[in-house]
């Protein structure tokens, strides 16, 4: 079985995937970066270090999975945030140093992409088909941007303009004393709350609703945590209710404005089954004719799937 090697190292994850010829995963292994309790995230320096220790476990996790007949063709890896020039951070490098060392080894081709189009690549894997071009929504703690796919190409057209969904998440649910990052949890208080949401966060929009602002709802939050204003399940319930809101509108303004007729979202806070759920209520409820496709939830955050699928199809194009 010939198989190609995905290496994603993010601001979050450290991960790693197997495809077949055929896009399948046939093997997966993802680590999050540790984070002391009551810190919001990793500088740059720190992630790098976590993704050096860390990376052996992730390699040797996959190593149990793979196939034993799978023979490495090829290695794929995340080596800038998106396809732009001068898109730079440093944890990206790790992967995409280890994968070139690991690539010459082998005496095998070694590919690169971005991880915004990992990302979008893994939210494909296994669900319907979208056609060659759509909008997509990347949503996580280091990105909120909409972008128009069109034949593998990527034009950012709308998204946050000051703080991105997974920040707005993870600064309330660390506020609340929860684990970083702090959307599983967070997700597990809203769905505690059983009474109606009032709309505590005022949805802010911007450029015909393509693009929106988080950063004044993150603060009226954290005034209500530190006041005990609202209890702690009825401010999450709250938080994911805007962010429903608020991507439901980018959505439906990016599709209609570039004729696009199909939605996908990808990314870590797109992971929420409760996002998920409150985001297609509010495009049935605005009558969108969106076929909207969020990817599989294990594949949604950070990882490398997608970049092994990306390095797969340069492979075959070869």
């Amino acid at each position: 079985m010939d198989v190609l090697l995905g290496l994603d190292t993010s601001c979050y994850t450290t991960s790693a995937a197997a495809v077949d010829m055929a896009g399948e995963v046939v093997a997966f292994s993802r680590l999050l970066l540790p984070v002391e309790s009551g810190q919001r995230g990793l500088r740059q320096s720190e992630a790098v270090f976590a993704h050096v220790r860390q990376f052996a476990d992730v390699m040797k996790t996959l190593n149990e999975q793979m196939p034993e007949n799978a023979r490495i063709v090829g290695v794929c890896a995340s080596a800038t945030p998106r396809d732009e020039e001068g898109s730079y951070m440093p944890v990206f490098r790790v992967g995409a140093g280890y994968g070139q060392a690991l690539a010459d080894t082998l005496r095998v081709p070694f590919f690169t992409t971005s991880h915004q189009q990992g990302h979008i690549a893994a939210g494909r894997i296994g669900t319907e088909p979208l056609g060659d071009r759509f909008v997509a929504l990347h949503i996580s703690g280091g990105t909120t941007e909409m972008v128009l796919w069109e034949q593998g190409r990527v034009e950012i057209i709308g998204g946050s303009m000051d703080l991105h969904a997974g920040q707005m998440v993870d600064r309330i649910g660390v506020e609340m004393g929860l684990p970083f990052p702090a959307g599983p949890e967070l997700e597990k208080l809203a769905n505690q709350w059983d009474g109606p949401t009032e709309a505590l966060f005022a949805a802010s929009m911007e450029q015909g609703d393509c693009f929106c602002h988080l950063s004044g709802a993150e603060t009226k939050a954290l005034r209500f945590i530190r006041g005990e204003t609202y209890p702690r399940e009825q401010i999450a319930a709250e938080v994911y209710d805007l962010l429903a809101r608020s991507i439901s509108r980018m959505l439906d303004a990016g599709c209609k404005k570039y004729g696009a007729k199909q939605a996908l979202v990808v990314g870590g806070v797109a992971s929420s089954q409760l996002l998920r759920k409150l985001t297609r209520q509010r495009l049935q409820k605005n009558r969108s004719k969106i076929q909207l496709v969020f990817g599989q939830s294990q594949y949604s955050a950070d990882n490398a799937a997608g970049v092994a699928w990306l390095g797969m199809q340069q492979y075959l194009k070869q």
